[in-house]
């Protein structure tokens, strides 16, 4: 194997390892995303402390009450539909 296939080579496995370390961190941060806005942290000011967009949080950790009341809604339409 000549140096330049030996030098893709190392970059491949290391990309593989980059792309595996930023999935952990990933799913680590949407946790922590989920458990803040469950503990009353509002997308803003999340979004402020990550540098993300607030749409990007709000998408990652939706209001748990708004899912709640949807979750409700359709179980009454579900019911009303059967009778």
């Amino acid at each position: 194997m000549d140096a330049l296939e030996m030098e893709i080579q190392a970059a491949a496995k290391k990309r593989a390892r980059s792309e595996a370390a930023f999935k952990r961190d990933d799913e680590e941060l949407r946790v922590l995303l989920v458990k803040g806005r469950a503990a009353g942290l509002g997308p803003s000011q999340m979004a402020k402390l990550t540098g993300f967009t607030r749409e990007w949080v709000a998408k990652i950790a939706p209001d748990p009450q708004a899912a709640a009341k949807r979750d409700a809604m359709v179980r009454r339409m579900r019911k009303s539909s059967e009778s």
